[in-house]
This record gives structure tokens, sequence and C-alpha cells, in this order.
């Protein structure tokens, strides 16, 4: 069977030019003959040329070779990844020498032998084809790169105190390579800082990859993180590049390492020291160069406690540490997020663009924001969808039947509602049944999405979706 691929030969000599076709065609699809060098550039642009063999002397009594390297140049300036051979006549091993240093890939002597001629031009096209696949893979990283670092539509805003001691630690430390752990409950914007980091960063036209690890089973851990080689195990039909390879020369973002079991942050902690990612079913580990920021909403307590979190892990993720305050303690930005989604979702839906009242302003002043910024993102984009005033109100934010107020904790809520079992049972509408399970759940959890999640034995995903459509 006939390898693909297209071969051209450039030769002045009509001889060469038939024995090279009648051998070469035999093993390759499409053969391309040429007996005038001046023809090169108008057949590059009509063909791609897995190959090119190009003779180094055009016309009778040449033999210094110029004519080759002039036309090689040429030809490499075209095509800057062309694979070309050099054909010189015997005795001429010195000029395709100098040949091969000005780019040419191998050389050829004529009278050549046919099995010698066959090999050099296979391995040529197979190199051909790799540096092809190479420059395709480079754009196609430059790309995921270039998606990947696209601004954010929500990015990370506020000028309260608070935030200002965020914007600065991220200012000191974005250009170097230091490893963060951010903390902050949930939707305070970790991933937005993460984001941040790596914009401002010397990394920041490699690629961002991020990784919610309370979505990976401890199953695919190992798979998804480290990749695998095909058969390495039931299902592996074909091998998979992991998410710290494919993030090589860029950013890796942890979301949730606190979720992380023991036995797997052990795995992780391997690696990060070593620098190098051995894939499930191979025997040699592959060099990474990653910049790791980590986040979790799990307190401080949890992460310093050994039964629950590895302090060695933990000495490797919090080169630096960033506290993301909650919303309720940067009550001033509120009006500034506020106005940010309002202009957003009018864009969005296509709606005029409404300002809040002034009861609005207040009840959201009031409320304590467990939901955090992502809670006011939901609350504005429906206010923006259902609003009929000429101002958002305070029932268009339908934020809860009471605000909380900004001292409340999530035991205190626990427990009001526990008092109260016989209204539970009395009500039973399916849908308010449903929010206070939910709202017992996240009160219970601290509001840790996965661990509310698992308790009422949903995804987080689903979580979100109930969450938004009771307001929560």
């Amino acid at each position: 069977m006939k390898q693909a691929g297209t071969i051209l030969i450039v030769d002045d000599d009509p001889d060469i030019l038939t024995a090279g076709k009648l051998l070469l065609k035999r093993e390759f699809e499409h053969l391309v003959t040429c007996s005038q060098p001046s023809e090169i550039p108008l057949l590059m642009a009509r063909f791609h040329f897995d190959a090119i063999l190009l003779d180094m002397n055009f016309g009778p009594g040449e033999s210094s070779g110029f004519q080759g390297y002039s036309w090689l140049e040429k030809i490499l300036q075209i095509q800057p990844n062309a694979v070309v051979i050099m054909i010189t006549a015997h005795g001429g091993v010195n000029v395709a020498v100098e040949a091969m240093k000005k780019g040419a890939t191998d050389f050829v002597a004529k009278p050549w032998q046919n099995e010698k001629l066959l090999a050099t031009v296979s391995s040529a096209v197979a190199l051909g084809r790799s540096r092809s696949e190479a420059q395709q893979l480079r754009k196609t990283n430059q790309e995921l790169a270039r998606v990947s670092n696209q601004p954010s539509q929500h990015p990370l805003l506020g000028e309260s105190e608070a935030m200002q001691t965020v914007h600065s630690l991220i200012d000191r430390t974005a250009a170097t390579d230091a490893n963060v752990l951010i903390l902050g409950e949930n939707g305070t914007g970790k991933e937005l800082v993460a984001r941040a980091l790596h914009s401002k960063s010397l990394r920041a036209n490699q690629v961002f990859m991020s990784v919610d690890l309370g979505a990976v089973s401890e199953t695919l851990f190992e798979s998804e993180l480290f990749g695998h080689k095909k058969g390495a195990f039931t299902g592996a039909n074909e091998e998979r590049v992991g998410r710290l390879q494919a993030a090589n020369g860029g950013t890796l973002f942890l979301d949730e390492i606190g979720n992380l079991p023991l036995h797997l942050q052990a795995k992780l902690l391997t690696v990060l020291e070593q620098r190098k990612v051995t894939p499930l079913g191979a025997n040699q580990p592959v060099d990474i160069d990653v910049r790791v920021i980590a986040a979790t909403n799990v307190d401080k307590s949890s992460l310093n406690d050994e039964s629950k979190f590895r302090q060695d892990l933990l000495f490797r993720l919090n080169t630096v540490e960033i506290a993301l305050p909650p919303l309720r303690e940067r009550i001033d930005d509120l009006q500034t997020l506020a106005t940010h989604y309002l202009e957003h979702f009018s864009r969005k839906y296509d709606k005029p663009l409404k300002y809040l009242s002034p009861n609005a302003t207040q009840a959201m002043r009031q409320y304590a924001w467990p939901g955090n910024i992502r809670a006011l993102r939901h609350s504005i984009e429906r206010a923006v969808i259902l609003s009929m005033g000429e101002h958002i109100e305070a029932k268009d934010l339908q934020l809860s039947e009471a605000p909380l107020e900004p001292s409340s904790s999530p035991g205190s809520q626990m427990s009001d509602l526990a008092q109260s079992p016989a209204s539970v049972v009395e009500e039973l509408n399916l849908e308010k049944l449903e929010k206070i399970a939910i709202k017992q759940a996240l009160t219970k959890h601290g509001y840790n999405i996965s661990h509310a999640a698992k308790d009422l034995g949903l995804t987080r995903a689903a979580l979100y979706r109930r969450m938004e459509k009771h307001g929560i």
C-alpha cells in the first residue's frame, strides 16, 4: 500500500527526474517533478509537499552548490518547516553538509541506491508530518490560551478597604511563580482572583486551566489530573493528557482543594514537589512547569487539622494566602457590583437600563448575602428580567421573606428553623418544603455547596439550579 504524501523532485537532469519518479511513485501517492527551479514558488502555492528533493546545481558546469543554497533559502522563506533533501553529485558531500547547516533535512548522493533513497524520503515525510502536527498543536495551544485568558464578563470589582487589601496582594504576588491559596466562602469570586493573578503574571500568554476538584470523583482523580495511556484501565480506549500536563507553561487553578481526600492529597503533593507527573499506565514521568493556584471554602481551622488536610501540602500551596471577604463585610462595594450587573444583564436581555430605588438599595444593605456575589448576580438578573417599574424595587430583588441581619450566623439560622418543626410538617407545599430543606442543608454545612449537595443527594450543579429557582 502506498504511503500518503506528496513529493516534489527538482532537477535539471531529465534522467534523474524519470528515475526518481519511477522509484518513488511505487511508494507514495503523489509525485511532482520540476526541471526549472523558478517554478518552485508556483508549485508550492498549488500543493502541500511532505518532502522536497532539490538538486544542488542547475546548468552545465555548475558544481559550487550556490544555486541549491539559494533555492533552499527561498523554499524555507515560503514554508519555514519544509522538509528538503538535497541531491548532490558523488563527491559533493561537503557541499551537502553545508546545505544541512542552512536548513536542509538530509541529502542523497547520485547515483543513489534505491533502498537508501526510499528510506531517506520515508523518514523525511514522517518528519514533515511531525513538524506539521507540532505547528498545529502550537496554534491550538495559542488559541486555547487566548480563549482562556479573555477578560471575564464579571471582573473583580470593589474598592472597599477589604478589597483594596486583596488587590494589593494580587499586584504584589502576580509577577512571581509563588503558589497561592485563596480562602473564601462560596460565591466570593475565588476564580476571579485566580484569573487576575494569571493575567498579571509572566505566564499570561499561556493556558489558564481550571479544575473543580469538588466535581471530580475519587476514581477519576488520577486520570483527570495526571492523564493515562491507552489500555491503562478498563475503558481507557485512547491516550489522554492530564490537566497538569495540559497546563504546562501556564497556570493550574485547583478549586475546592479542601474537599480532596487525604490519600489523594498525598499524590498531589508528590507531583507538586517533584514537578513531574506519571500518567496512569506509563513508565516514565513527564516534566511539568505549572504555577498552582488553589482555592477552598473550608475555614482555616479545618485546614490546620492534620486529620482533614495534610500540613505539608498546605505549606506547599499557601506560599501566599489571599482571604476573600464575604459580601456582608464589604457593603460599600454593593452599589458598584449592582450597577455592573444591572448594565450587564440589561445588555444581555435587551432590556432598558434601570437603577436601584432607595428601598432596593436599603434592602440590599440589610441583607446578609449568604450566597455572596453569586447570589447578588442572580438576584439582579431576576430583577432585570421581571421588573415592570421605572426602577428596580426591593420586591424585584426577591431577597427573602425577612432580611437577614449581618450578624446572623448559620448556627442561629439553623436553630430558628429547628424551633418550628410543627410548621414544617403542616406545610405540604412541595416547593416550599424543597426550599426549607435546601436552606437547612446549606446552614448545616456553613454554605459549603459540595457538602450540602451530598447531604441532599444532589449534584453541585443541581443544587445551584434549585438555589437560583428559590432565590436562595
